[in-house]
Parts: structure tokens; C-alpha cells; sequence
């Protein structure tokens, strides 16, 4: 049986084509990766992927801090007034005296929390009222205009609960 055998001038030209394949295809290697790295201050992948990994804990904080900060805005939110009604009338009608001068004010927040304040007004005397209101009622008795202004107040509340025993759902 014939075995071929190659001759060492073979062998070289054949380790030689390898060589240069193998050179060619590092120098396309290093091009890439310069073009990756390229215009960076970072000397490693090591490095961008540390410096990725800082940013990304920087933005977690401030990405808690920013709820934490949102939580306590819509706390104090849910405690400010967000909605104001005012009815002007006048008290006198019959007797033709006063005009629209007097009014009711009802200030209330989302839960119904505030105050109604009233002024009443004659040609000889003005009186101020002020009745504090809990979900949307008073200890105190109201007039017409006062619940008629605390009503208005919790119709233009966007979420008020209809029930004063129901919760706001969005």
C-alpha cells in the first residue's frame, strides 16, 4: 500500500498560508475591538462594565429616593385643601337691604376634611362663621348655602368617594 508523504517544502508553505490566515485574522480581530473601544476613556471592557455597574447602582438610589419623595408629596396632597366652592346670596331678599354680599366658602380635602366659613352681611354688620367638617359633615348645624357650597366642593373632587366608608380606587 502507497502512503503519500508530504515533503518538507510542502510543510512549510502550508504552515506559512496558516500563519498568514492566522495573523490576517488577528489584525481583524484588534480592528474591531479598537472600533468598539474607540473615542473611550476606558482602557478595559472590565472597566466599562464596573463603570456601568456604579451607574446603575447611582440610579437605583436615586430611583428610591424619587418614590420615597413621591410618597410623601401625595401624603401631603391627601392632606391639602383640592377643592374650593363659593356661593354668594343674599340674606335679606324680602326686605330689599344687602344684595349678594354675603357667602359660603366650604375648603375640603379629598377625604372630606376642612372647614365651611360664612359671612353674613348687612348694611350695620358683617358676621364671619367658620364650622369645621369631618367626611364631608358637621357637627354644627348649616345653612342652605353652606351645605349647598360643601356639596359643590365634593362634586368637583375628581376621586371624592361617594360613600363616606368607601375608599378611593384609581
Amino acid at each position: 500500500m502507497y502512503i503519500p508523504t508530504i515533503d518538507t517544502t510542502m510543510m512549510i508553505y502550508v504552515l506559512l498560508g496558516l500563519t498568514v490566515i492566522l495573523i490576517v485574522w488577528i489584525i481583524r480581530l484588534e480592528t474591531r475591538i479598537n472600533k468598539l473601544l474607540q473615542g473611550k476613556n476606558i482602557d478595559s471592557i472590565e472597566d466599562a462594565i464596573v463603570k456601568i455597574n456604579e451607574d446603575s447602582k447611582t440610579l437605583h438610589s436615586f430611583r428610591n429616593d424619587s418614590v420615597e419623595y413621591l410618597k410623601n408629596i401625595e401624603a401631603r396632597l391627601k392632606r391639602s385643601v383640592q377643592a374650593v366652592e363659593t356661593i354668594r346670596y343674599n340674606p335679606f331678599k324680602g326686605t330689599g337691604s344687602g344684595g349678594n354680599q354675603s357667602f359660603a366658602t366650604a375648603f375640603v380635602n379629598e377625604k372630606g376634611d376642612g372647614a365651611v366659613i360664612s359671612s353674613l352681611y348687612s348694611r350695620d354688620h358683617v358676621g364671619i362663621f367658620s364650622k369645621p367638617i369631618k367626611k364631608f359633615v358637621s357637627e354644627f348645624e348649616m345653612t342652605e348655602e353652606e351645605r349647598l357650597a360643601l356639596k359643590s366642593a365634593k362634586d368637583s373632587l375628581v376621586y371624592a368617594p361617594k360613600n363616606t366608608n368607601e375608599k378611593r380606587t384609581t
